[in-house]
């Protein structure tokens, strides 16, 4: 899960395991000899784990008197997490419909060491049921690697963080540093501590240090010495101009790579020649400053905080081995691997090396008492260095040059090394210099300093990108229910456009951008959500959010304006564990939850499984009615509630005691003229909707008005095709309760015969099929049977025996024929209509149904249109519309 989800509304990122017992179903932990001893000796930190107990130890308590192994499995999944730097605590074990199976859900930091953790978690209960012996300080290790290789690092992270805190969402946008923080039109995005602020010429400087260091001498300020080498002829040059000792670094070098400081003869200065040019062709020479490293770090140009910063070292205590005193400073316990504590473990490298070489040590050799050896040629915590903060004792005239300095090389994000005995005086007293100025500097020295005071140098980047008053948000109306969501949310993102925004939205077809079809397919999940959020042109997100997403791994945004619940009826259930309505309220229930306190949650007041959603709901609710005097709808505007109505031919807004009529239901195409009920069902929420975010009344009505059910605005939701002998009606109706509303319809429609070409959905329960079959027996004068394209693991014959069983149900003479090719069924509909019918294909693959009906509609138009008036092969035709839009 990477949203708000079924198991939490709050926690977003939990692993959810479908976990199998089998045989050990019967035997749970105090059945298992020495499982309880064994399970402690392991994980004696797991005394905290209080479980359902309320104290520490209640899990071993638990684990004594018998408790299943799922639930075990769940709590050395997040033990093994914390143990490997990544705290994390909350989860919970349910049982399924299916004996000995159960869903066992935890919480998760970075989703691969989840992953990791479920797996290792069964392989570690297995362990401990058979008394074998495990390495669990592999795995350990294993998910710590994990961890370097996929966080977020200290800096991205300390940002994402405190703008997570302050209400901006946020999405990582690659694998690495790349992060977009809000949504659609008003995002800013960061990479590091690169901001959308960062000029690129800025960054093109600071990378190329000669270019900065003639820059800032240009204007007056203290640089060391220096030069650009390429070879050792330049360097010979650069030794007699500049002289011992000296510092040679790469050109366009960072966190301290390639360069070698300190070096006091030609010997040593190939060495480092040699090493820099690893790195870059150009390599820069220069003066060697002696004194103390210091981090000067400015933020939208203006002096944010400084640290002091030291070389991992060790200190002879005149009996131990080098080697034994760098092991003796990495059991600190601030130390750690990579970035997951607030220094990093010393690791000898060539670096390391090559500093003992020079001064003829080895890793065995015993320093004198307190003789200090530095490490690493640079100071960087990356490396096992140590910050101290200093934030407070930096001159006022340092302070003044370094925000110049950030000033002269254009940085908004700016980190500035320099090199001087004392920070607390002007560094042209002390002799100091300016060794760099870098761009994407780290924060972590200053978020978490070895000595000194914290600086949360996070909230001025977050301050600069959105200052009080920005837009951080796009609108969001998220929308869901069994029926009718594609509809509504087409009809709501075409009122909005009306009103003048840009707008995305998904559906069952695809994904819209600005009505321009991005992605084709069924796009109703959290991925094709981020897909609309992510666009920098849209600035008004409508979203389609369906059952399956939700389950797959919650919603794609965390927390949205508008959410709208149209209906709860039979569909999907027995599948993914959700087995009754109330289970599928619940899932739908997740997208109100989801709505932000200031916004609203659009419940329809028809539907008691959706009504009922608004309890406990935190934030406004507002319902719709097909009943002007339901008396939920009533009793909440006698309160000065909000509410959408259909009453006296009206789309009526009523608030508090007054009516405010939208439209009349005959003028609304999407109703055909009224006698479409369920149409009028899901404009309701719509236009309620459009209310909240003061949409112009004018507006509303010119949208209601001019959005024509058809092939181009709502494929597959009652696309009415007037033929010379017949009509035709494509819809995407697949469930029962789909097949009620086109039966009510078809009630007012005054043909025959009615001819159903319908299907069973394959990994619907038996009931469902039986119950598709009855329908349409009763809708239905002919019924025409078909298949699926994707039988989702049923047989073709045992979907058409279910559907027959039920149409016999009802009328054993009942006249139908089976075609399993839909293509081949709707030929043989239209082949053999009569005059007077009326054919409605419920078709699963919308856009091939809706191609071969227009291309018959194409072909019969253009017999009656005389031979100047045929258009040529790339005139499109227009497809008729039914009499209430003519």
């Amino acid at each position: 899960m990477r949203g708000p989800n079924y198991w939490s509304i709050r926690r977003h990122f939990l692993i959810v395991m479908k976990l199998d017992l089998e045989e050990m179903e019967e035997r749970p932990s105090n059945l298992i000899e020495g499982f309880s001893e064994r399970l402690e000796k392991m994980f004696p930190t797991m005394y905290e784990h209080q479980c359902s107990e309320g104290c520490p130890g209640g899990f071993f308590k638990r684990v004594k008197e018998g408790t299943w192994m799922g639930h075990v499995v769940e709590h050395i999944a997040l033990e093994i997490q914390t143990l490997a730097g990544m705290d994390v605590g909350f989860g919970r074990t349910r049982s399924t419909s299916e004996h000995g199976v159960y869903n066992v859900v935890f919480a998760y930091m970075e989703e691969k060491v989840g992953i990791y953790a479920a797996k290792a978690a069964v392989r570690i209960v297995q362990a401990l049921v058979d008394d074998e012996i495990y390495d669990l300080e592999d795995d350990i290790q294993t998910m710590r690697e994990i961890r370097e290789d996929e966080r977020l690092g200290p800096s991205t992270g300390s940002i994402v963080q405190e703008a997570a805190a302050r209400g901006i969402p946020w999405i990582r946008l690659n694998r690495h540093s790349l992060v977009m923080l809000g949504y659609g039109k008003n995002q800013k995005r960061i990479q590091a501590t690169v901001t959308s602020n960062t000029g690129s010429i800025a960054v093109e400087i600071a990378c190329d240090k000669e270019e900065t260091k003639n820059l800032l001498e240009a204007a007056n300020i203290s640089v060391p010495k220096g030069r650009i080498i390429y070879d050792e002829e330049d360097l010979d040059r650069a030794i007699d101009s500049i002289g011992y000792p000296m510092v040679i670094k790469p050109v366009n070098g960072n966190h301290g790579r390639g360069a070698t400081i300190n070096i006091r003869s030609r010997e040593e200065a190939i060495e480092a020649l040699a090493a820099a040019k690893k790195i870059s062709r150009a390599v820069i020479c220069e003066k060697f400053i002696t004194g103390f490293d210091h981090r000067v770090l400015v933020i939208d140009y203006k002096f944010v905080a400084a640290a002091k910063r030291t070389p991992a070292l060790v200190i002879g205590d005149g009996k131990s081995r080098i080697m034994a005193l760098i092991d003796a400073v990495n059991k600190d316990p601030r130390r750690g691997y990579g970035h997951e504590k607030v220094l990093t473990s010393i690791k000898v490298d060539e670096n390391t090396k090559q500093i003992l070489k020079e001064r003829d040590l080895t890793l065995d050799s015993i320093l004198p008492k307190d003789e200090v050896l530095y490490l690493k040629s640079t100071a960087n915590i990356s490396t096992g260095g140590t910050a101290t903060d200093v934030t407070d004792q930096v001159h006022p005239h340092n302070v003044f040059m370094a925000e110049r300095i950030a000033r002269i090389i254009g940085l908004d994000v700016c980190g500035i090394d320099i090199m001087t005995d004392d920070i607390s005086l002007p560094i042209s007293e002390t002799g100091g210099g300016i060794l760099e100025v870098t761009a994407a500097p780290g924060f972590r020295m200053h978020l978490a300093p070895t000595e000194g005071l914290p600086r949360n140098v996070a909230e001025p980047v977050i301050d600069m990108l959105f200052p009080p008053g920005a837009e951080i948000r796009i609108p969001i109306v998220a929308i869901t229910g069994t029926n009718g969501k594609t509809t509504t949310t087409r009809l709501m993102a075409h009122i909005a456009k009306t009103a003048g925004y840009k707008v995305g939205f998904t559906t069952t077809d695809g994904i819209y951008i600005q009505n321009i079809m991005m992605q084709r397919g069924d796009c109703t999940g959290p991925q094709s959500a981020e897909f609309v959020l992510k666009d920098p042109t849209v600035d008004f997100a409508v979203l389609e959010t369906a059952r399956g997403g939700i389950l797959r791994a919650g919603l794609g945004f965390h927390k949205c304006d508008i959410g709208i619940v149209t209906n709860v009826a039979a569909d999907h259930l027995g599948l993914k564990d959700i087995n009754t309505l109330e289970d599928m309220a619940r899932v739908k229930s997740i997208v109100p939850e989801a709505v932000m306190p200031s916004g609203y949650a659009i419940l329809n007041a028809d539907d008691e499984l959706v009504s009922n959603m608004a309890k406990g709901l935190d934030c406004n609710v507002a319902y719709f009615s097909m009943d002007e005097n339901n008396a939920l709808v009533a009793k909440h505007c006698s309160k000065g509630g909000l509410a959408a109505i259909a009453e006296n031919g009206y789309i009526t807004i009523c608030k508090g005691t007054w009516k405010i009529r939208v439209e009349k239901i005959i003028n609304i195409p999407l109703t055909f003229r009224g006698k479409a009920a369920f149409m009028i069902q899901n404009i309701l929420p719509a236009v309620l909707a459009s209310f909240i975010r003061n949409f112009d009344i004018g507006d509303i009505r010119l949208a209601l008005d001019t959005f024509i059910p058809s092939p181009v605005q709502t494929p597959g939701r009652m696309n009415l095709f007037e033929f010379k002998k017949y009509s035709v009606m494509v819809d995407y109706a697949h469930n029962p309760a789909g097949f009620l509303a086109i039966s009510k319809f078809l009630e007012k429609i005054d043909a025959s015969p009615k001819i159903g070409i319908i299907a069973g959905v394959g990994d619907r329960r038996d009931a469902d099929i039986v119950s598709l079959g009855a329908l349409a027996a009763k809708m239905f004068d002919e019924v025409v049977i078909r298949q699926d394209r994707n039988l989702r693991g049923r047989t073709e014959h045992e979907i058409i025996d279910l559907m027959v069983e039920g149409m016999h149900s009802v009328d054993p003479k009942k006249k139908h024929v089976v075609i399993p090719s839909e293509p081949e069924a709707i030929d043989y509909a239209f082949k053999n209509a009569k005059k007077g019918s009326f054919i409605v294909i419920c078709s699963d693959v919308v856009p091939d149904a809706l191609d071969q009906v227009m291309k018959y509609k194409d072909t019969e138009d253009k017999f009656e249109l005389s031979v100047d008036d045929i258009p040529n092969q790339h005139e499109h035709i227009e497809p008729a519309q039914p009499e209430s839009t003519k």
